[in-house]
């Protein structure tokens, strides 16, 4: 898929929106990234190719509420030499959804190396982490405990909320609930953040 920006209707839209969200997807190359952004844009499977620089795409999603919020998704490639980079894109961003591949047991340390790298950059401390599982409807993927422990997503700084997702990005299983976690935890550090002012 290419580097262009597109604002085409998506099918989750009907009201107008209110808010709009800046949200890195970040992870491995090959674990799903473009397929969960294009999965989200056009509810339907986009057979997609290796990112060599981004992907972006502003979404409106209708919430579990009824509420619609703009997603303005910045979907970054995996490869290794491209990892570098991952900090340029998460300069003030709302939240991560960082995806792994649930099935790739012999990447989920490298995948945890990466998740744990950014999320200690001092800019993204506090920013909520969404871990989409993807390829959960795969027979030898890993359960959902068995990747928090390979993640070591205890070791997480504690000033950083994250939810971790099972997914399947192909059908779009997991994706909204997924995305209504990740609102929630944004939310709730603009209130706090907010209230932290107040006192200043």
């Amino acid at each position: 898929m290419g580097n262009g920006l597109s604002d085409q209707t998506p099918i989750f839209s009907s009201l107008p929106s209110f808010q709009s969200f800046h949200i890195v997807i970040l992870g491995l190359d090959c674990a799903g990234k473009t397929t969960v952004l294009y999965r989200l844009q056009f509810n339907e499977f986009v057979n997609t190719v290796p990112t060599k620089g981004f992907n972006t795409e502003k979404i409106k999603v209708t919430l579990g509420n009824s509420k619609t919020v703009t997603f303005h998704f910045w979907d970054v490639g995996g490869q290794e030499k491209l990892r570098p980079l991952w900090k340029s894109y998460t300069r003030c961003t709302d939240g991560i959804v960082f995806v792994v591949d649930s099935v790739d047991v012999e990447r989920m340390e490298e995948a945890k190396t990466e998740l744990h790298k950014i999320t200690r950059i001092s800019e993204n401390q506090g920013v909520p982490v969404l871990i989409i599982a993807n390829k959960q409807d795969l027979r030898n993927s890993l359960s959902l405990s068995e990747i928090e422990k390979m993640l070591a997503m205890s070791e997480l700084s504690s000033s950083t909320p994250w939810h971790l997702q099972p997914t399947c990005a192909i059908i779009g299983d997991g994706l909204k609930e997924g995305l209504e976690k990740l609102h929630d935890m944004i939310i709730k550090r603009r209130k706090m953040l907010r209230q932290q002012k107040k006192k200043r």
